[in-house]
């Protein structure tokens, strides 16, 4: 390697004083450099001037009020990120009961960071879940006071506006420990018989009125009920109750099957299948039906663990049939005897080239994979392939042209059409391009058998929708 290669090797070699004045220079214009410079230098002096910079930087954030665009929100979520390091990775390794102090410190700028960033911004719904899980990592090497502790707990899922806090409970419950999560569970069961109105000092009736009038108040009393239900169920989960955590649901929630889901996971860890399977039985199956494959996959699993392995099969055929999810053949033909297997294979697909929706079916050879199935498929349903689906199209042509080069002009010609059927102007350097790719692809093609040869196709296409300018000339 080159001495002049930029790398830490070859940088160690400038010494020191050089590296110094170059940071030092570089930094000039820069707040992020500085700012983490400083944060560096804190870190020689020790955790307590490191926690006293980042408690800086998060007051500073905290008071911020400007609206962070697209264009700001990468330089945010770098800072965000970097006070976050700084907490974990170098504070916590010395002092883990500062940082894990920081650490909530850093979750309760959550509102004022939301407040500034534009809705569903992934980037920072990720910075703040990366804190919460280490909230928990932390927690179990710090000795702390369990009355405080519970008390911040519920408190910041009393004012959990952003989610940022949502599973909370089960994070810290190795921190808790049985005692702390018996005297959360009191605490919860307080707040539960606080009341969310104003004082009851009016008379009933005026109340009762006033009731009628405030839907706020009605949203109050019900968040507080449904924040109770939440945390005593995920205490319960936390304490292996996993009963009294079912009990919290009603009969309606039981036949969802999300919640049957959440509920058959619990009861599978405890080896308690027979229980798992009942409650997933007693779903709504209307739902399932249209893949949810987690759902399938721990209902497989309970009829495995309770050795009813043909009716595991029998469950991964019929899914298999019914969406043409993968995970479904494969495991079904992993289950079968040696050269069972293969002749199973083959006659799964010969049935998926007949499935209805031929966007299902082209879909799976993908994923499978198996390409000359997919280009089988594309070249004998060309007329039912819809230029809907332009981006799968699109990949899949790229993924086949080398070997199968005729179904790929089937699909770049399908979505052709679409755009030019729907005169969409603005796309039509991108019709362009496909037929600059069919030109291509022209050369290795011998026999179009039924298809219409490209020289042909273009020459009508042009005729048809009036292809004039100096792009359609290049395509010619």
């Amino acid at each position: 390697m080159s001495k002049k290669t930029l790398n830490s090797k070859n940088l160690e070699a400038l010494g020191a004083e050089c590296l110094a004045e170059l940071l030092l220079e570089v930094s000039i214009g820069s707040a992020a450099i500085k700012r983490r410079l400083r944060l560096e230098i804190s870190h020689n002096l020790g955790p307590l001037e490191l926690a006293r910079e980042v408690r800086k930087r998060l007051a500073s954030l905290r008071k911020s009020k400007s609206f962070v665009g697209w264009r700001r929100r990468k330089a945010l979520v770098k800072d965000l990120s970097m006070q976050n390091d700084m907490i974990t990775k170098k504070i916590a390794v010395q002092d883990p009961i500062i940082a894990f102090e920081l650490l909530w410190e850093f979750m309760d700028l959550a509102p004022s960071v939301y407040s500034r960033v534009d809705d569903n911004c992934v980037e920072v719904d990720q910075v703040f879940r990366n804190a919460l899980m280490q909230l928990g990592d932390i927690g179990p090497h710090v000795e702390l006071d369990q009355s405080l502790l519970t008390a911040k707990i519920l408190d910041s899922l009393i004012n959990n506006d952003f989610g940022v806090f949502d599973d909370l409970i089960g994070l810290l419950a190795p921190t808790l420990g049985s005692e702390g999560l018996c005297l959360l569970k009191e605490k919860v069961l307080d707040y539960s018989q606080t009341s969310s109105k104003r004082g009851s000092k009016e008379h009933a009736a005026l109340e009762f009125l006033r009731d009628l009038r405030s839907e706020r108040l009605s949203y109050q009393r019900n968040y507080q009920d449904e924040l109770v239900r939440v945390c005593l169920q995920e205490i319960a989960r936390a304490q292996g109750e996993i009963d009294e955590y079912i009990s919290y649901y009603s009969e309606e929630d039981l036949v969802r099957p999300y919640i049957a889901e959440k509920i058959a996971k619990l009861l599978l860890a405890a080896n308690r299948a027979e229980d798992a399977l009942t409650i997933l039985n007693g779903t709504n199956h209307g739902e399932q039906i249209h893949g949810n494959v987690e759902w399938d996959m721990l209902y497989i699993a309970c009829l495995t663990a309770l050795g009813r392995f043909y009716d595991a099969q029998d469950h991964r055929r019929r899914r298999f049939e019914q969406t043409l999810t993968p995970i479904f053949l494969k495991d079904y033909l992993n289950g079968l005897p040696d050269f069972e297997d293969i002749e199973a294979e083959d006659a799964a697909k010969k049935q998926v080239q007949k499935y209805e929706n031929v966007h299902n079916a082209l879909s799976f050879f993908l994923d499978w994979p198996d390409l000359a199935a997919a280009a089988h498929l594309i070249k004998s349903r060309a007329t039912e392939l819809s230029g809907e689906f332009e981006e799968m199209f699109a990949l899949a042509a790229d993924t086949l042209q080398e070997k199968h080069p005729l179904a790929a002009i089937v699909l770049r010609r399908t979505i052709i059409e679409k755009i030019l059927k729907d005169r969409n102007f603005s796309r039509y350097t991108i019709v362009a391009n496909h037929l600059m790719d069919c030109v291509a692809l022209d050369l290795d093609i011998v026999d179009y058998g039924s298809l219409e040869p490209h020289q042909s196709y273009f020459l009508r296409l042009r005729k048809e929708y009036q292809l004039k300018g100096p792009q359609w000339d290049r395509v010619d």
